[in-house]
């Protein structure tokens, strides 16, 4: 089963490019199938990492930003995928 996490974040307003770069540094304890880094207006950054797991497995994530960096928590999503 192919599972996609989801990590959403709003930076500070003017730290946008600060924030890509935060996460751009992120390693996590396991590779993930593929990760995919995205950006949009509103100084929000978006990280998708794809897994060969279980809906319900314990996966490794992103964390929250330190130091005032982002102006909301992190929102996180799971998907599980449905086609092939």
């Amino acid at each position: 089963m192919s599972v996609a996490l989801m990590w959403e974040a709003r930076a500070v307003e003017g730290r946008g490019e600060e924030l890509l770069a935060w996460v751009r540094e992120q390693d996590l304890p396991a590779r993930p199938l593929r990760r995919e880094v995205l950006r949009a207006p509103g100084e929000r950054v978006l990280v998708i990492t794809w897994w060969d797991a279980a809906y319900d497995d314990a996966l490794p994530e992103l964390p929250e930003p330190a130091g005032g960096l982002v102006a909301r928590a992190v929102h996180r999503w799971r998907f599980e995928s449905v086609d092939g």
